[in-house]
């Protein structure tokens, strides 16, 4: 017969199962300018990736919280991923289908993305530009996101 103290570290072994298995609601993600003595137009104040980790085979929201002086009206956002030194994925996107144009003052732009289910799990490396209607840079930024170990796709 087993023990009430068995069965306590049963439940919370259990418990922490389930949370590893359960994607966190958000997070806010570290990141850096491209050149950090450039004074761009556009300042990002932070990214947040939701599911963090990302999960492959689920879609994957990235938003860029920002704010500038400017009027956006046109532009592109374009997107390079690294996996470690590798170029795994580029796109460029109409900036206007990523935020509500015109862009003023505070604004969010909003990327989603489903990865395949082979994508490798580890670090990945986002590189994001802003150029305006005549592709001056108006911001640049990158920052870092893991895919999980252990995917849904993968599992049923």
């Amino acid at each position: 017969m087993a023990t009430k103290q068995s069965l306590l570290a049963l439940a919370l072994l259990a418990a922490a199962c389930i949370l590893l298995l359960i994607p966190s609601a958000s997070a806010v993600t570290d990141l850096d300018y491209c050149n950090k003595h450039k004074d761009y137009p556009v300042k990002v104040s932070g990214v947040e990736i939701v599911p963090d980790p990302v999960e492959r085979g689920v879609p994957a929201t990235f938003k860029i919280s920002a704010t500038t002086g400017e009027t956006i009206t046109t532009g592109k956002l374009v997107i390079d991923v690294k996996y470690f030194f590798f170029n795994v994925h580029s796109e460029t996107d109409d900036i206007c289908t990523k935020t509500a144009c015109p862009a003023t003052d505070k604004f969010e732009l909003s990327h989603s993305q489903t990865l395949p289910s082979v994508t490798p799990p580890g670090t990945y490396t986002i590189t994001m530009k802003m150029l305006g209607d005549k592709d001056e840079e108006l911001s640049c930024i990158s920052f870092k996101f893991s895919i999980g170990l252990f995917s849904p796709v993968a599992l049923s």
